[in-house]
């Protein structure tokens, strides 16, 4: 199932909503613009990458992520949500993808609740995949497995982002 959502072409738009660029948002696994290890794939692992996020907004309380590959040939196909990240001064780390405790998690395109590694079809071009961190204001109250849309609803408003993008081709 999650082979389905993940071919297509750069011709796909961001269905994110915007806000200021202001947080630094880096994984150390690969750079931004560069290949995603294969490790972190379908074809290997399936790990998660570390993330890792600095220069947050005064007065941010709550972080969410979100992780999409606009490139699908059905329409964006969102990876992996979460919500419920600590907006803590100075920033914060999530070694291998792993949050503190209390981090929630929602579906991702394939149904299943957390990561879904990159796996565009076989014979596509590299696909791009955005991770986003978005920094609000105020708490968000959804419950755990929330569908991605759900997640993307209360970004709406956000105070901040940050963004990194890795590439994948099979």
């Amino acid at each position: 199932m999650a082979l389905a959502g993940c071919g297509g072409d750069d011709k796909s738009k961001e269905t994110l909503p915007s806000a200021p660029d202001t947080i630094d948002f880096t994984t150390p696994n690969f750079k931004d613009g560069a290949a995603i290890p294969k490790e972190f794939t379908c074809d290997g692992e399936g790990k998660k990458p570390t993330l890792a996020y600095r220069q947050l907004p005064a007065g941010a309380i709550e972080l969410v992520l979100v992780v999409e590959d606009p490139d699908a040939p059905d329409g964006t196909f969102t990876h992996w949500t979460a919500w419920g990240i600590a907006a803590a001064p100075g920033g914060g780390l999530a070694p291998d993808g792993q949050f503190p405790a209390g981090v929630k998690e929602g579906k991702n395109s394939a149904g299943k609740v957390g990561w879904t590694p990159p796996c565009p079809p076989k014979g596509d071009k590299p696909h791009r995949y955005v991770f986003s961190v978005y920094a609000l204001h105020t708490p968000i109250f959804i419950k755990r497995g929330a569908d991605p849309d759900a997640v993307i609803g209360v970004l709406d408003g956000a105070v901040a982002r940050g963004q990194t993008v890795g590439r994948f081709g099979r």
